[in-house]
């Protein structure tokens, strides 16, 4: 069933709990739906492509063995993009605990900043985007997670909570205090946001300046109507 034919009709809850019960199959074909997913989670996240497949390999192995604690809370969907945000946010701590600043692909700066806000020449191009990376490296981990998810990734507020098993308001106050630190940091990078603009104004977005947006289209996942699931997936990648 390598080519997921033979699971056609199966929902992604039954397929883990096939994988639990021994299915061999059935955890390859969840990689399958979800990899191109979270893989530009992980991306825009990380902004290297090295840096990105470990950090979606390390998600998928924790997913793997985790699944047993899936207690169908939240949308498998959900559940993978909290493991990998963690996943993401465990190789960042690492990274800049090595000083180091993942910036000579100039493409991966397009899917961070706004074409208008991305500068004509590629080392202007690398040098935003290694402020972009240093300057989000400066915040606690879960302010971190916040602004990628919300400003970033353009999810809305309530499914970024759902992915980091919070409770919205805590979404909205870590989003506005990692702005708040960042603002003298990332103002440069924002020439217009004061120019007609309003942030804030958005569905689901919290007032004041945001992080420079992805790029393109987000993702678009079925809702997850119920409250977010274990917290067995909590802190270093959801390790089992």
């Amino acid at each position: 069933m390598a080519d997921g034919t033979g699971y056609d009709g199966v929902s992604d809850q039954d397929l883990l709990a096939r994988h639990v019960e021994g299915d061999p199959d059935a955890f390859g074909e969840i990689v399958r739906r979800h990899r191109d997913r979270l893989w530009a989670v992980a991306l825009r996240t990380l902004g290297d492509r090295e840096e990105a497949a470990d950090a979606v390999q390390d998600a998928l192995v924790s997913a793997y063995r985790a699944a047993h604690t899936f207690r169908g809370q939240s949308a498998v969907t959900t559940w993978l993009h909290r493991i990998t945000v963690n996943a993401c946010l465990d190789r960042a701590r690492k990274a800049a605990s090595r000083k180091t600043s993942p910036v000579d692909d100039t493409e991966r700066l397009e899917q961070l900043l706004e074409p208008h806000e991305s500068a004509s020449a590629p080392a202007e191009r690398n040098d935003l985007h290694r402020q972009l990376i240093e300057a989000l490296g400066t915040l606690p981990a879960d302010q971190r997670a916040a602004l990628v998810l919300v400003d970033m990734q353009a999810y809305p507020v309530a499914e970024a909570a759902r992915i980091l098993d919070v409770p919205t308001g805590t979404v909205k106050s870590r989003c506005a205090r990692g702005r708040a630190r960042l603002l003298p940091l990332l103002t440069h990078l924002r020439p217009d946001n004061s120019e007609g603009k309003n942030p804030g104004g958005e569905r689901n977005r919290t007032q004041g300046p945001t992080v420079p947006p992805a790029a393109g289209p987000r993702r678009a996942d079925p809702p997850d109507t119920g409250p977010s699931d274990s917290a067995a997936v909590k802190g270093g990648g959801g390790r089992a």
